[in-house]
């Protein structure tokens, strides 16, 4: 009857909005995480350089430009206290970055695009966080 798109889907395109705001000339990513009804935002992120620094990379170097991630200044602003959190991404997370959605209460990462190292999926998928493509 009506032609919506589901709720999954408007925060990945929100996510997508929000990697265009990213300083980065490689890779510019965007997360929104939710609460774990997907009703509420909790906190946006794209990734960048520092609050208030110049808007560009410190290096060229692939892996190693000096932006802050977007699930990390995502992270930082979202209330961490709450529980079973859902993460909307642009792009699979990095290792480290997945260490960090483990300690802060995810229970599902939703992604757009493959990232080229697997590792950080890998240990969502190891410590039961559903990681799903989207």
């Amino acid at each position: 009857m009506y032609n919506r798109i589901s709720t999954q889907e408007m925060y990945m395109r929100m996510a997508e909005i929000v990697a265009t705001r990213s300083t980065c000339k490689r890779l510019k990513v965007g997360s929104v995480i939710t609460d774990p009804t997907m009703l509420s935002i909790l906190s946006i992120g794209y990734n960048g350089n520092y609050s208030g620094g110049p808007n560009v990379c410190d290096s060229d170097e692939i892996g190693n430009c000096g932006c802050i991630h977007s699930e990390v200044n995502a992270l930082i602003k979202a209330d961490n206290k709450i529980k079973n959190k859902i993460l909307f991404i642009t792009n699979l997370p990095c290792k480290s970055c997945a260490k960090l959605i483990i300690n802060s209460g995810f229970f599902t990462v939703y992604y757009r695009n493959d990232y080229r190292l697997k590792e950080g999926k890998e240990l969502l998928e190891k410590v039961k966080i559903k990681v799903v493509k989207i």
